[in-house]
């Protein structure tokens, strides 16, 4: 490749054409809990590379757009939810992925983010998708670029994450009962947990929930009903909830 050719200087001394352009894409892992599974959003790609296979959903970042923004908006494109809906998501930024040969088209650099919603309904698909889908974690085959690597990553984060703050209410409806929140930890983690003590553990958690006054509410199994309860103030588990070894599920 040939260097770019130098273009007029500012009063500075900086040339802005003496560096090969590149673009800045989203690339987002969204993660929900349903049918007692983690799934995870992908998209089936309708135009080339990898036209037809799964990839996560993103896009490029806008001219006058910062990542975080540009997150959102292909978050709320793909799930067909509401910008104000989408604002109170949980969506954190993972890493940068800038690997020059990542995409065949040009120099793209993808900041990455973890997204973890509630159970939607089935997403819509938007931009280049051909269709959107909800997928349980691995059961799809390869993905386009290298968002297997993105993917395998997020799945560490939020299971490392779950260990001591209180993002597994992200997971769960406004009101929720603790055997939807163990779950949480059980699809994640992918483990059975004691339900005593994980019982004993949050309660135990100062701000980790909060009960719902008002009546119980049945969860379609033959015990009685279970109570209510929302998410918290808190942020951080002290003492964490620690993932358990062996007690695979």
């Amino acid at each position: 490749m040939s260097a770019p050719r130098p273009g007029p200087r500012r009063p500075d001394g900086y040339d802005p054409r003496a560096f090969e352009p590149f673009a800045v894409t989203v690339d987002l892992a969204v993660f929900t809990v349903r049918e007692e599974r983690l799934q995870v959003l992908l998209v089936q790609r309708g135009q080339e590379p990898y036209r037809g296979a799964w990839a996560l959903p993103g896009g490029f970042v806008l001219p006058r757009e910062s990542a975080g923004l540009a997150a959102r908006r292909e978050l709320a494109e793909e799930t067909g939810l509401s910008d104000a809906t989408v604002a109170h998501l949980h969506l954190e930024q993972l890493r940068t992925y800038s690997d020059p040969d990542r995409d065949p088209r040009m120099r793209v650099v993808s900041v990455a983010y973890t997204a973890l919603v509630p159970d939607l309904p089935e997403p819509r698909g938007g931009g280049d998708a051909a269709h959107a889908q909800w997928l349980p974690y691995g059961s799809y085959g390869p993905l386009a670029f290298d968002h297997d690597t993105i993917l395998a990553d997020a799945h560490e984060r939020v299971g490392a994450k779950l260990e001591y703050t209180c993002l597994a209410t992200a997971f769960c409806p406004p009101e929720f009962t603790l055997g939807e929140l163990r779950q949480v930890y059980e699809t994640v983690w992918g483990v059975e947990l004691d339900r005593p003590n994980f019982r004993r553990k949050v309660l135990a958690t100062p701000g980790f929930v909060q009960a719902v006054e008002g009546p119980p509410r049945l969860t379609g199994g033959r015990g009685k009903p279970a109570a209510l309860y929302r998410a918290g103030q808190a942020t951080a588990l002290h003492p964490p909830l620690l993932r358990p070894e062996g007690r695979q599920k």
